[in-house]
């Protein structure tokens, strides 16, 4: 007798909303938002495309929203980082998982950041300008700063953003130099910057005094 075949089990709504997110995910990653379809969508599930279309009426940009948010609760996990030891080596484990990231989601990454998808929205502009102040609210949680001035605020801002430039231009350079050296060559650029404003801040001179000192 041959073997049964294995029984087939309906998915509930959330597993199969979760099955078509993943794959446009994958899709996302490797391709910029504007050269994946539904059909693509569709075939990447094993789905067909009106099964896309009940579940994101909305179309495809429904869906790339939902995708979209999907991949920023995975950025914002990236620096949920527990309280625990010094500062900086909290920071370099963060950005370790950070760079794992944009390397496994590189177009996706790129197309994101560089802006001017046809896809692009204000929704989708404020979920990535979401995910820049939660970081910034982590780093200010790990330097113990409960209120910080604008020119500490501006200084952490102007960071994430060279990160966010420092890791398209790692893509477009072949992923070199290799991940470690990047975390910490950026680790290195967050001490200087705030060495810089601590000369016109009181509040990052007391932080760097402090909570940093033993570390730089």
């Amino acid at each position: 007798m041959s073997p049964a075949a294995p029984a087939y089990r309906r998915l509930s709504v959330e597993e199969r909303r979760s099955q078509l997110l993943e794959a446009a995910l994958s899709l996302f990653a490797h391709r910029v938002p504007e050269d994946v379809s539904l059909d693509d969508v569709a075939e990447a599930a094993g789905v067909s495309r009106p099964l896309v279309y009940r579940y994101f009426p909305g179309g495809k940009q429904q869906l790339y929203e939902a995708a979209l948010r999907t991949a920023a609760d995975e950025l914002r996990d990236c620096f949920d980082e527990p309280h625990e030891g010094p500062a900086l080596p909290r920071l370099a484990r963060a950005l370790d998982r950070y760079l794992t990231f944009v390397r496994r989601h590189a177009a996706g990454f790129s197309a994101l950041l560089q802006g001017g998808s046809v896809v692009e929205t204000s929704r989708t502009t404020a979920i990535v300008d979401g995910v820049r102040r939660a970081a910034a609210e982590h780093i200010y949680s790990h330097l113990d700063v409960a209120d910080p001035g604008p020119r500490l605020r501006m200084t952490v801002r102007m960071w994430i953003t060279a990160v966010e430039a420092a890791s398209l231009i790692w893509l477009d350079e072949d992923k070199q130099p290799p991940a470690d050296e990047l975390r910490d060559w950026l680790v290195d650029q967050f001490v200087a910057v705030l060495s810089v404003t601590a000369v016109r801040d009181a509040q990052t001179a007391e932080l760097l005094r402090g909570a940093l000192a033993a570390e730089t």
